[in-house]
C-alpha cells in the first residue's frame, strides 16, 4: 500500500509543495508538479465540474473537505484517491491537501458490489424459477387457487427480503426499511401504517427470518384484520435493549386498529407456524392477542451481532397462534 501524499496549494489550485508520497503515487516529480495547477490530476469531467476548486473553497469555508474520487497519473493512468483538505497556510498556499492512493481497496469493493449483484441477480432467478414450478406442480395437483397465491406470496417475500440485503451489502438490514418493504404493497393512498423505533441493524439470516414473519402479519391482517377495511391502520414499534449478557435485544409491537371485531380463530395455519418456529426458542418469543378492537403481536429475540449467518431456529416450544393464513 502506497502512503499519503501532501500538497500544498494556492486558492486557484496552484501548488507550491509536492512532499511525502506524492511523486510516487501520480508519477509526477516535485520539479514537475510545483507551479502547475492541482487541477491535472483531476479527470475532464470532474475538471470541467470545477471540482478541484471545490475542493478548496469548501476547505477555507467549512474547515475541511473530504474527498474520493478517480484521478490521473503522469501516465495517464487512473488511481482512487482518499482525500483531505485543510486550511493549514505554507508559506503563499492556502490548504493543505492530504490523499492516498486506495485503488486496490476500491477495485476491490467494486468487485465484491458486481458479485453480490450476480448473486442478488441468480437468487431472484432461482426463487422464480421454484415459484414457476411449484406453482405448475399445485396446479396441475388441483390446488385451490388461494393456496397457490398464498405460496407464491410468500416466495416474493423471500426475493424482496434479499433485496434489501443487496441494498446494504449483505452487511445486515436496516429493521426500518425491512418493514417498509413487506408493508409497501398495503399502503394505499393514504399511509395506513404508523412506525417508530430506534434505528436497529439486522443480521441478514434474522433479517430474511423476519421479513417473513412480517409479511405473514401484514397479509393476516389485509385478509382478516385492520387492513381489510378502509378505515383500518396498524401501529409498528420496536425498541432495542441489552440484556443480561450484554446482547442486543429487540422488542416489536404489532397493533391493528380500525378493523373488524376480533375473535380468536378456530384453526391455525402456516403464519401460527412460522411464529412458533422462527421466534419462539430461548432468546425470544412470539405473544398475538386477540382483542375485539384488533390483533396485537409481541415479537422478541435476541439479535445475531457476528459471525456466520444463523436462522432464528426454533426451540421446540409452542408459541401464540396467529390467526389463519
Amino acid at each position: 500500500m502506497k502512503g499519503y501524499a501532501i500538497v500544498a496549494l494556492r486558492e486557484d489550485g496552484t501548488v507550491t509543495e509536492w512532499l511525502a508520497d506524492a511523486e510516487r503515487i501520480t508519477g509526477l516529480s516535485r520539479e514537475e508538479a510545483v507551479g502547475t495547477n492541482i487541477g491535472r490530476l483531476f479527470t475532464e469531467a470532474d475538471l470541467a465540474a470545477g471540482a478541484h476548486l471545490e475542493e478548496i473553497r469548501k476547505a477555507l469555508d467549512e474547515g475541511r473537505c473530504e474527498d474520493s474520487r478517480w484521478h490521473l497519473c503522469k501516465n495517464g493512468n487512473r488511481f482512487w484517491a482518499n482525500g483531505l483538505t485543510l486550511p493549514l497556510p505554507y508559506g503563499d498556499a492556502v490548504v493543505m491537501k492530504v490523499f492516498r492512493d486506495e485503488t486496490p481497496l476500491k477495485r476491490a469493493d467494486d468487485q465484491r458490489v458486481l458479485l453480490l449483484n450476480e448473486l442478488n441477480h441468480r437468487v431472484k432467478n432461482s426463487l422464480a424459477t421454484v415459484q414457476s414450478v411449484v406453482d405448475q406442480t399445485l396446479r396441475s395437483a388441483g390446488v385451490d387457487a388461494r393456496v397457490r397465491t398464498d405460496l407464491t406470496a410468500r416466495i416474493m417475500a423471500l426475493s424482496s427480503a434479499h433485496n434489501v440485503l443487496v441494498d446494504q451489502n449483505w452487511a445486515g438490514a436496516d429493521l426500518e426499511a425491512i418493514i417498509r418493504d413487506v408493508t409497501r404493497a398495503f399502503e394505499g393512498p393514504h399511509s395506513r401504517f404508523d412506525l417508530d423505533g430506534a434505528p436497529v441493524q439486522l443480521h441478514p439470516s434474522q433479517a430474511v427470518t423476519l421479513s417473513l414473519v412480517l409479511h405473514e402479519l401484514v397479509t393476516n391482517a389485509a385478509k382478516y384484520g385492520a387492513l381489510s377495511v378502509a378505515e383500518g391502520r396498524v401501529e409498528v414499534r420496536w425498541n432495542l435493549s441489552l440484556d443480561a449478557e450484554g446482547m442486543r435485544f429487540l422488542t416489536l409491537l404489532w397493533r391493528e386498529q380500525g378493523g373488524p371485531p376480533v375473535t380468536p380463530p378456530t384453526r391455525f395455519g402456516f403464519g401460527s407456524r412460522l411464529l412458533a418456529s422462527a421466534l419462539n426458542h430461548q432468546h425470544g418469543g412470539a405473544r398475538v392477542r386477540y382483542d375485539p378492537e384488533g390483533v396485537s403481536a409481541v415479537l422478541s429475540c435476541r439479535l445475531v451481532d457476528r459471525g456466520p449467518a444463523v436462522a432464528m431456529a426454533p426451540a421446540g416450544a409452542a408459541a401464540a397462534a396467529s390467526p389463519p393464513i
